[in-house]
């Protein structure tokens, strides 16, 4: 294969999985801290306009995850994360020279349309050379290196905007993005081989897609995830409002924001362990049932307090409703797929879409309701966590007879 000198080693191929897939919860995050200055400088007029920057992104990943799925298994996996490595890339740059909000925009979309073929395309090509426990394992392995990256990505967004302004977090990206273009494309060989390939069909595409829109667990369970993603998407559009603005928190807030991530990546190591003794559904169903029973006293405290609770009951209840979310990330996922083995390239990707564009819509709905008061977003986490296990109700009567 051209440009391969060999095969990376395990531990090699892990860090460099783990930096593929980092590259959307950095461009995400460490953008946090400099919204403020990118709105000022590009003439947003309405505050919480600039939550757009955020959100963009995810539509983009929504939409290319439909996108590089597919043809990953058509023209192999090594030239699809190429491709989008050169998308990002290409975004990157835009955003980087952006002379107005609206190219801003259109940069983080293509940000987020070339993120999703790294992000997707990886896991299938972790599939292809791994099996079973071995393919946990690695994605174990992956997954602890990226736990990190959104506890201190809003740190060195922050460090970079104080040394040399907010377009030097996407000189970062461009600079990330090369180097792990480069070394891919120079050490990880192609893992489809040209006869295991299936040619690109529209028709066969929209067929398989209604399949598995037919399928209880997979809609359900993909649904589920919309929901209660959403809720989170909200918090990332506010969070640096919420905290550098109404408590006052200034160059502190990376710290509490890497605080909170934290707790996302403790569940998410200690899921491995609970799913197995306790399962999947149940797990998430009790993850979802504290998120919106503890949401309900909590929104009646913050209105008590006019919309500005104490920090250390904010701070108290995000803790453990991100904790909640480590145990969601990877069960409802891993429920939506079980039923697609078959196609699991594809569901993959239709799962992941179609959750991340749904969390979108109301990640949207949520920050751009921001008040100056932390309502919206206690609220948010109530109503979606309750239509989340509501979901998750009416698609466990349908599987009463499938023993999890």
């Amino acid at each position: 294969m051209t440009g391969v000198t060999a095969r990376p080693g395990y531990g090699e191929f892990i860090v460099l999985v783990a930096l593929i897939i980092s590259l959307v919860a950095l461009s995400t995050d460490a953008m946090l801290p400099a919204l403020p200055e990118i709105a000022a400088d590009l003439g947003v007029m309405r505050v919480n306009d600039s939550q757009y920057v955020i959100s963009i992104l995810f539509v983009g990943m929504g939409i290319g995850q439909l996108i590089f799925g597919p043809l990953s298994d058509s023209i192999g996996r090594r030239t699809a994360i190429l491709a989008g490595f050169a998308v990002f890339a290409a975004g990157s740059l835009m955003s980087l020279f952006a002379p107005s909000f609206e190219w801003m925009l259109l940069g983080r979309f293509l940000q987020g349309l070339g993120a999703s073929g790294p992000r997707i395309v990886t896991i299938a090509l972790v599939r292809d050379q791994y099996h079973g426990r071995e393919m946990a394992r690695v994605m174990s392995f992956a997954m602890t290196i990226f736990i990190l990256v959104p506890v201190f990505a809003p740190a060195v967004g922050q460090l970079l905007l104080v040394l040399a302004g907010w377009r030097s977090i996407f000189g970062l990206f461009v600079v990330l993005t090369l180097v792990a273009a480069v070394w891919f494309w120079w050490r990880q060989p192609e893992t489809l081989a040209p006869q295991n390939r299936l040619r690109f069909s529209p028709t066969r595409l929209l067929l398989d897609i209604g399949a598995i829109l037919r399928l209880r667990a997979a809609l359900g369970y993909t649904l589920a995830m919309g929901f209660s993603f959403g809720a989170f998407v909200g918090y990332l559009g506010s969070s640096q409002q919420i905290f550098q603005v109404l408590y006052d928190l200034r160059e502190w807030f990376p710290l509490y924001f890497g605080l909170l991530a934290s707790a996302i990546g403790a569940a998410s190591l200690m899921n491995a362990r609970l799913v197995m003794r306790f399962g999947m559904r149940l797990l998430s169903t009790r993850a979802l049932a504290i998120i919106w029973l503890l949401s309900l006293p909590t929104l009646a405290l913050a209105l008590w307090y006019d919309g500005q609770p104490p920090l250390w009951l904010l701070m108290g209840y995000l803790l453990i409703v991100f904790f909640c979310f480590g145990i969601l990330f990877g069960n409802l996922n891993a429920m939506a797929m079980e039923p697609l083995g078959h196609i699991a390239g594809l569901g993959s990707a239709l799962v992941g879409s179609l959750s991340t564009l749904m969390s979108v819509v109301f990640g949207i709905l949520i920050a751009d309701n921001y008040d100056h008061t932390v309502v919206p977003l206690i609220l948010g986490f109530a109503l979606l966590g309750v239509a989340a296990q509501g979901v998750m109700a009416w698609t466990a009567r349908g599987l009463a007879e499938t023993p999890r």
